[in-house]
């Protein structure tokens, strides 16, 4: 993901064949996805297009179980499930008549393990040496804390001093605003309490801050309402789809606030989907489940069923030859202006 080979923005998945999930017969692959700065935990996005890739794929080296996918006639799909990092998520990829090929001129689905908000409405003071000129002197902002495979900090733009939201945003002085929230959220008590995971110790981080918008949003014709999200992640890495496992936090998030019924389609924007009015993610939520708690009781939970495209760019072989001593373990210009490597 780093330079020369890739970059700052890009984002990964690496294939895994055999994993627990798989070898029960609950999967029919794993998957890792990675960023600039390592690993995460899920990802709606690169699971649409690791949807579409591991139907188009028919090299058994790197897909074994590809011919235990079975294709569905009437309605032109096949499922399958993928072992994420955060548990198993099921996917449907549209295909064509032949069921060999997945058809890109219909969206891929996939239904989200269970999300669920943690925290709604935390105020959380802002000390004075983080505070960024856009707040104006105010001392604590109001976010919610929610999970979607991954635990998102939700804020409002405005509520970070951004009165024009993400309409016409200064991304400059965006960015510089959430390289100092960030971190300062990952150290916060509160906010630490907020991210524990009721069964795995591993997705217990704060991975993201989705800064939103609900006034925004292009809105295809079979949803009821749109909203905009830009969504910080990694080291300072920005989304550039809707960001598909935090559609799933938001969700959850809406549905916990009284605000999102079952079977409502909402639709989610990032930045680019809005400037070019396409691309937009929709979601709904398909069913209301029970989990168990972190402090034992029962936690309310939801899943997500997302929907969204992906397409092929283009197809590339990474080398990395011996005598390569610069690049062989890849490298940020960031890193090499603070002599980091």
């Amino acid at each position: 993901m780093l330079e020369p080979r890739g970059h700052n923005g890009m984002y990964g998945a690496i294939i895994r064949p055999e994993t627990e999930l798989v070898s029960s017969g609950a999967a029919h692959i794993g998957v890792l996805f990675i960023h600039n700065e390592g690993f995460s935990t899920m990802c709606g996005h690169a699971t649409i297009a690791l949807g579409r890739f591991l139907v188009d794929t028919h090299d058994y080296s790197v897909f074994p179980r590809r011919e235990d996918l079975v294709f569905e006639a009437d309605t032109q799909t096949v499922k399958l499930n993928i072992h994420a990092p955060c548990g198993l998520v099921q996917v449907t990829v549209p295909v064509t008549a032949d069921g060999q090929e997945s058809d890109p001129s219909r969206p891929v689905t996939f239904l989200s393990t269970p999300a669920f908000a943690t925290r709604i409405q935390m105020a959380v003071p802002i000390a004075p040496e983080i505070c960024w000129p856009e707040l104006r002197g105010r001392d604590s902002i109001v976010l919610d804390i929610s999970y979607g495979g991954a635990f998102y900090a939700i804020v409002q733009a405005s509520e970070l001093g951004f009165s024009g939201g993400l309409r016409d945003l200064d991304l400059d002085a965006m960015t510089r605003c959430i390289q100092k929230l960030k971190p300062y959220l990952v150290g916060l008590p509160e906010v630490q309490a907020a991210v524990r995971h009721p069964h795995d110790h591993r997705l217990a981080f704060l991975y993201s801050v989705m800064v939103v918008d609900d006034t925004l949003g292009f809105q295809p014709d079979d949803v009821q309402g749109a909203e905009t999200g830009l969504c910080y992640f990694a080291e300072n890495q920005i989304d550039r789809s809707p960001t598909g496992s935090c559609v799933t936090a938001r969700m959850a998030l809406a549905y916990a606030k009284g605000l999102r019924p079952l079977g409502q389609r909402w639709a989610y924007n990032s930045l680019v989907s809005n400037h070019f009015g396409t691309g937009a993610f929709s979601a709904e939520i398909v069913e209301e489940v029970a989990i168990d708690g972190v402090d034992g009781g029962c936690l309310n939970a939801v899943i997500v069923q997302v929907e969204g495209q992906a397409f092929y760019t283009g197809a590339s072989v990474f080398v990395v030859e011996h005598e390569d001593r610069i690049s062989s373990s890849g490298f940020t210009m960031e890193e090499v202006a603070l002599g980091r490597v």
